[in-house]
């Protein structure tokens, strides 16, 4: 009889275009597993929104599997423990898996390798997470690349010949090890139940990601290029939490643009331009792989001396969406209440907490952690670290954000700010991104009462942009006396 072979899942929660599981399928029987490492581990903890999607996607893959005839075996604790005992529970010769790129994933894999060999199984690591491997796009010295334009020509110099894969006919062996019920694992939220209403927003799983790619690719990729920045309006794809959990694969999700392009020509710029977001994810997978320090360090280390302050009341402020500037209000609210915000309005909210409060991007980043669907330590350190200007191809420091400019630009007729920011709704477009030039005649109209009802900003912005400016001029004079 042949033995079975583990399916070790982990970021990519799918059945179809998945290289391991092809692989393991052809092995003979097999076993898929998915270990929740969340008491004691070198991984860092799911935040609270990732956690709901988990557990729909789980739900989801679990479905899948029952489907086809077998199961997804559910364990917690740490994976090199629970994959040592179900070699031995199982008499599985194998352990087969994605090949992960964050910090902690080499040394895990590498333990996992060796304890596969110590009980005489075999582990084996599959592409199937990045359109191409970090080791495959270099320099023209073999170095990393810094700069996100000629990483992205030199990965397009390498065409993605491969088609996706149909998910594999699969066996599964007659007898199965325990499982623990997924609603033990506690992943959804409980008094109160903040997420109540995501359900009706979100469709976690492949079936969910492949209808959101359809109806993109259908319906809104050709206006992608201009709307994207517009947040008001639904010209994103929202893909991101379904590639954040593998529930579609970056090469799917390549092929089905393409075939935009070949079909619909008059598209191929937008396509274009929503494929180079696919890039910025590879890219940002691709630096955290190869600078691990990166959602801890500044990229630029020359940014470890840059004068940082710690303003807890005006960084809570900026959490509840309170901070007197609606555009920034607007994002921070959507985030709240949906698991998701807008990128143009990320970059915003971003430079807002960098620039005019003078926060360490962690503070963001670990604030988007907790509440961010599709948050992935490569894409929310790197993206922090670019707006902070510490990054890798970053946002000049200097670059600071008007948000008032900024909603005045990018929601002109005010509505994606009326709708987080619904105590504004009646406020003229003159005045809604600068309710404080409004004349008292006009708050009175449309019932805002600044300083009760909606705050007053809480930091004004020419100040806050000087101070900045002059934090910068400090950095640059202690590090060119370094």
């Amino acid at each position: 009889m042949t033995a079975p072979t583990l399916y070790w899942y982990r970021h990519d929660l799918r059945l179809s275009d998945l290289p391991g599981l092809v692989a393991a399928s052809r092995r003979g029987p097999v076993l898929p597993v998915f270990i929740l490492d969340d008491t004691e581990t070198r991984e860092r903890p799911l935040g609270g929104a990732s956690r709901w999607w988990l557990h729909h996607s789980l739900q989801s893959l679990q479905s899948a599997l029952q489907d086809a005839g077998g199961d997804l075996i559910l364990r917690r604790g740490k994976p090199e423990a629970i994959l040592r005992t179900l070699l031995e529970e199982t008499g599985a010769d194998a352990i087969y898996a994605s090949r992960q790129y964050q910090p902690w994933s080499q040394d895990l894999e590498q333990d996992i390798k060796q304890l596969a060999e110590d009980a005489g199984a075999v582990f084996k690591r599959f592409p199937g997470t990045l359109l191409y491997e970090p080791e495959a796009v270099t320099t023209g010295s073999g170095t990393p690349f810094k700069v996100f334009t000629p990483f992205w020509r030199a990965c397009l110099r390498q065409p993605i010949e491969n088609p996706p894969v149909e998910q594999p006919k699969l066996g599964f062996p007659k007898v199965w090890p325990s499982s623990e019920p997924l609603d033990d694992w506690q992943l959804l939220p409980h008094s109160p139940n903040w997420a109540a209403s995501w359900s009706d927003l979100w469709n976690p799983g492949s079936n969910g990601a492949h209808t959101a790619l359809k109806l993109f690719l259908s319906e809104r990729v050709g206006r992608y290029a201009e709307g994207r920045d517009v947040p008001g309006e639904t010209f994103t794809s929202k893909l991101s939490p379904h590639l954040r959990f593998g529930e579609i694969s970056p090469r799917q999700i390549w092929w089905a643009a393409k075939t935009v392009k070949r079909d619909r020509p008059a598209d191929s710029e937008a396509v274009d331009k929503f494929l180079s977001e696919i890039g910025w994810r590879e890219f940002c997978h691709h630096l955290v792989a190869q600078f691990p320090q990166m959602p801890e360090q500044p990229f630029n280390a020359k940014f470890a001396h840059f004068p940082w302050g710690e303003y807890p009341e005006a960084v809570r402020a900026w959490q509840k969406g309170q901070t007197g500037y609606p555009i920034v209000d607007a994002g921070m609210r959507e985030l709240w209440q949906t698991g998701f915000m807008h990128n143009r309005v990320r970059m915003i909210v971003a430079s807002f907490l960098c620039k005019h409060l003078l926060s360490h991007w962690r503070e963001g980043e670990t604030w988007f952690w907790d509440c961010l669907l599709d948050a992935d330590i490569a894409a929310n350190s790197c993206s922090w670290q670019w707006v902070a200007g510490s990054g890798a191809d970053a946002a000049p420091y200097f670059r600071i954000f008007n948000p008032v400019a900024q909603g005045e630009k990018f929601d002109k007729d005010g509505r994606y700010t009326r709708r987080w920011v619904p105590e504004l709704a009646d406020l003229p477009d003159k005045y809604l991104h600068k309710p404080w030039e409004a004349p008292d005649l006009v708050l009175t109209a449309a019932g805002v009462r600044l300083g009760d009802n909606y705050p007053q900003p809480i930091v004004d912005h020419k100040t806050a942009r000087e101070t900045a400016l002059a934090a910068y001029a400090h950095l640059k004079a202690v590090t060119a006396e370094a």
